[in-house]
């Protein structure tokens, strides 16, 4: 049954990729974003969007100066994308989320998140919420922040990465189903160390940079160990890292 999906988020990394996800399976896709004439904070062009919508796919990111930034962006776009699709009779709601958010109360993103995660599960519209894990280009995202003088500091994480292709296709697979709550959690299909993949990620894009393993103000030692890998019972996607490094996916 073909259904018409809106994507809020769509020009991002994840949300360009689950619109098309949801194309290519015929689904009539709703691009929601800033660029595109809707804003979520403001909430021009949310009613006309929304208009005979079935399934909301929430993809947004956002990045935060502190804490009470990322709370107050991630609350206010929440709540008036929700209102928005209480008004228009949206049926199921998808949130993108994270695995570990509730176990890391420094993160100024994350604390955005739970806010996020709050709102979406205390709204009447029904609900999934999918926690994936890092994705595969974390570490160059990582290195990219951090980057000064050819020298990037990168917290010593251990992850266990999901090619961003892998969580489109998952989203879109869950917007097509009916709601679940929380899912459990999203993960590649194996644990990786942050700084070896920003080396390898580094190296196969011909990129010269000197990396140092330390603890900072993007994620300190409170991240150490299995705090950000997946639970027991996790759904495991396909793409392994050095398939998405070789262009795979």
């Amino acid at each position: 049954m073909t259904m018409r999906i809106a994507v809020a988020g769509a020009t991002g990394n994840i949300g360009a990729r689950t619109a098309g996800a949801l194309e290519r399976a015929a689904h009539e896709v709703v691009r929601i974003s800033r660029s595109l004439g809707v804003d979520l904070i403001s909430g021009d062009g949310l009613d006309a969007a929304l208009r005979g919508v079935d399934v909301v796919v929430d993809a947004t990111s956002y990045e935060a100066a502190d804490r009470d930034d990322a709370v107050a962006y991630f609350g206010t776009a929440t709540r008036n994308l929700l209102a928005a699709e209480q008004r228009a009779g949206v049926r199921h709601h998808v949130l993108l989320s994270i695995v570990g958010i509730d176990r890391l109360e420094g993160n100024a993103h994350y604390a955005g998140k739970r806010e996020q995660e709050r709102l979406v599960a205390e709204s009447p519209v029904p609900w999934t919420i999918v926690p994936f894990t890092q994705f595969h280009d974390f570490a160059a995202t990582v290195t990219s922040w951090t980057e000064e003088d050819g020298v990037a500091p990168i917290p010593p994480l251990l992850v266990q990465p999901i090619a961003p292709a892998d969580v489109a296709d998952i989203l879109a697979e869950t917007a097509t189903g009916t709601p679940r709550g929380r899912h459990r959690d999203v993960a590649g299909p194996e644990p990786q160390d942050l700084v070896d993949m920003a080396r390898r990620t580094c190296d196969a894009r011909g990129h010269t940079v000197k990396l140092v393993p330390t603890w900072s103000s993007i994620l300190g030692p409170e991240a150490a160990g299995n705090i950000l890998l997946p639970g027991e019972d996790a759904r495991i996607a396909p793409t392994t890292f050095d398939e998405w490094l070789a262009g795979a996916r």
